[in-house]
């Protein structure tokens, strides 16, 4: 049904478009020529035109809104999951505590431990 609608708004707007061009403009455009009587006179053929684009105009705003709200409540059954990325894996357990007494490596320029129990002060 939607997609209907659209195609008919899209008509409409193409309606709207080609009358608006063929009203005659003050510099000219694409206005039609005729007898100098009937419909398509001069004043018959500004009237009709004038007449059709209000009818189009309003016809198009209407369809707007009516799509718009079609649209706000429009729910779709199914989620597109094509660009769906993958979960990141669950973070690695926390390594065991580290024992608190400073290493060899952790102290720069000290000597080997050699199992000697340190003099305190």
């Amino acid at each position: 049904m939607f997609t209907f609608l659209l195609v008919v708004h899209a008509i409409i707007a193409a309606a709207l478009v080609t009358v608006i061009l063929m009203q005659k403009s003050e510099g000219g455009g694409l206005g039609m020529g005729g007898s100098p009587s009937g419909l398509m006179s001069a004043r018959g053929a500004a009237d009709f035109l004038t007449r059709m684009t209000s009818i189009l105009a309003t016809v198009f705003v209407c369809m707007s809104i009516a799509l718009a709200f079609i649209a706000a409540h429009r729910q779709t059954q199914t989620i597109d999951t094509s660009l769906a990325r993958p979960l990141p894996a669950a973070p690695a357990p926390a390594p065991a505590a580290q024992p608190l007494a400073p290493t060899q490596d952790a102290v720069p320029n000290a000597p080997a431990d050699n199992g000697a129990v340190p003099l305190q002060r």
